[in-house]
């Protein structure tokens, strides 16, 4: 009589591959937790507060386009045009503000203006079924033309006032300065967040990015959901137009002319896969403040601004080669 003996295998463990695709934002947070402690013990004064809040104001402009930018990635498309956008919006809002306008008007306008684009963006991908780069390509030569057309190549000050209210500073606590600007981006991201977790919206969106011919035949409407990302992406441009006002109380038809390229660098550094249906705002958040903190950093060491491009390309590059591996391996 033979007595049957139990095996028992060892569970499968997630291979190192699996692991950054279940948790993007790890890859992100590591490199932003090694990079301020490189600046902290190289630098005097990278971890002063004034410093630190500074590194957060600095990021938070690229970082409201890169908020944007994910809900398009996400859809494994991408937008070329959202810095030529948000700039034609400040110009809109201010020439409105000067000319007469009231601020709360100017600022509607300015907000209308980049929903608009976006509309009319989506509906170019969605209706004629044109490639999201070709669009947003074209788009971006458009817009940078129309601002300073509109603006008649000159920069606008805007008086302190509503559209500067964002880069009002006050302490937190009676000693960490912070900004409006830095709670509105806060809301804004735990707000997107949200959605894109807690709302049959948010798994349309990654279904589609996913494999959108899957998500078509499971009953999601697309085009509807593709319009929809592109309609809110331009209301986030256009806020980041009015944070952009909050730094600089000036609106210039010249300024963030490789903010389209430093919000997908921050997109992809937070782990958010170009190939779309992956990726979380948080991750995007880190990757925002890790770019702000590798300008910061390389700045207070002395290193000229076209060696920090270079490093910001590396990373850019690195961080897409992570993640094409990520995705070989598992």
């Amino acid at each position: 009589m033979t007595t049957a003996v139990a095996v028992s295998r060892p569970q499968d463990r997630p291979t190192l591959g699996e692991f950054f695709l279940r948790a993007p934002a790890v890859g992100p947070a590591l490199a932003l937790l090694v990079a301020i402690v490189v600046f902290s013990l190289t630098t005097d004064t990278f971890l002063q507060l004034d410093n630190l809040s500074l590194v957060v104001q600095q990021s938070l402009v690229v970082g409201t386009l890169a908020l944007g930018q994910t809900l398009i990635i996400l859809t494994a498309g991408i937008d070329l045009s959202n810095a030529a956008a948000m700039v034609l919006s400040t110009l809109i809002m201010a020439k409105l503000l000067v000319s007469g306008t009231s601020a709360i008007l100017a600022l509607l306008l300015g907000l209308g203006a980049a929903v608009v684009i976006g509309g009319v963006v989506g509906s170019l991908v969605t209706r004629i079924n044109l490639p999201p780069f070709i669009v947003t390509l074209g788009f971006l030569t458009m817009l940078t033309a129309a601002a300073k057309l509109f603006a008649g190549g000159q920069a606008i000050p805007v008086p302190n006032g509503l559209l500067t209210w964002l880069g009002t500073r006050r302490y937190l606590f009676g000693g960490i300065p912070i900004t409006y600007g830095m709670t509105v981006a806060l809301i804004m991201y735990l707000v997107v967040w949200y959605a894109l977790t807690k709302t049959p919206w948010g798994k349309h969106v990654y279904a589609v990015g996913n494999a959108p011919e899957s998500a078509r035949l499971s009953g999601i409407k697309v085009n509807r959901t593709l319009l929809s990302v592109y309609l809110v992406a331009g209301l986030i441009f256009g806020m980041a137009a009015w944070q952009a006002l909050g730094r600089v109380p000036n609106a210039d038809p010249n300024a963030f002319q490789l903010g389209n390229l430093d919000s997908i660098t921050a997109v992809v550094l937070g782990g958010t896969s170009l190939f779309g249906g992956r990726g979380s705002v948080i991750g995007t958040m880190m990757g925002a403040l890790v770019v702000a903190v590798l300008r910061s950093g390389l700045t207070q060491m002395g290193v000229d601004a076209l060696y920090q491009d270079v490093a910001t390309g590396a990373l850019l590059v690195a961080a897409v080669a992570v993640d094409r591996l990520a995705r070989r391996q598992s």
